[in-house]
């Protein structure tokens, strides 16, 4: 009975050491990708992909003829 206490115990304390390694783990992920600008201007030769002369009804026979 002693053996089994001391091996839950024991499970118990490595679940718990594992389990603030990934939450500070994460901590330290989020504080990287923070301050991290995806919404930047792109820079050299882009392409405006979106042509906004395009009527509603135009967009949506697109849509269904290509499936996107």
């Amino acid at each position: 009975m002693k053996r089994a206490v001391w091996d839950a115990i024991k499970v118990f304390v490595i679940f718990i050491a594992c389990t603030f390694l990934f939450y500070f783990g994460l901590q330290i992920m989020h504080s990287e990708y923070e301050q991290f600008h995806r919404y930047d201007p792109p820079e050299g030769p882009s392409v405006k992909v979106f042509n906004s002369e395009q009527s509603f009804i135009d967009r949506l026979n697109i849509f269904f003829r290509l499936g996107e």
